[in-house]
């Protein structure tokens, strides 16, 4: 199945790049945060990063954190096999090492799973019960 929704898509990545419409000041996409929600265990990047498929786990969202003999391990090396970071964000830095079911989220949840039995009506009602 494929989700395309052309004006929310176009929203979202405007968003993503740091020029969509945001009310908040200094608001950034924190992407080891998402990657940490939605994909805790980095299957999705393992399947479509091959160069880290040894990195076990969360680690992989942050393979420049890792240790030397880790990355060694899993058979990467930064610069070589798999680059560099262009850029680390400061608020990246209490995701990083951050692990699923390890510490607790930021808010008191642990990312989407909380609404999975809410259905689209919840969103789009004024009534907010739940």
């Amino acid at each position: 199945k494929v989700d395309y929704d052309v004006c929310s898509n176009y929203g979202n990545w405007l968003y993503s790049a740091g020029i969509g419409n945001d009310p908040r000041d200094s608001r950034k996409f924190n992407m080891i945060k998402q990657g940490l929600d939605y994909d805790g265990n980095g299957d999705y990047v393992r399947l479509w990063v091959p160069e880290l498929q040894g990195i076990k786990g969360a680690d992989i969202h942050t393979p420049w954190a890792l240790s030397s003999a880790a990355l060694s391990q899993a058979g990467v090396t930064l610069g070589q096999t798999y680059p560099q970071p262009v850029v680390t964000a400061p608020e990246w830095s209490r995701h990083i090492h951050q692990r699923l079911g390890g510490s607790p989220h930021p808010r008191g949840r642990r990312g989407p799973a909380q609404h999975k039995d809410r259905g689209i009506d919840f969103y789009f009602s004024r009534k907010k019960d739940a």
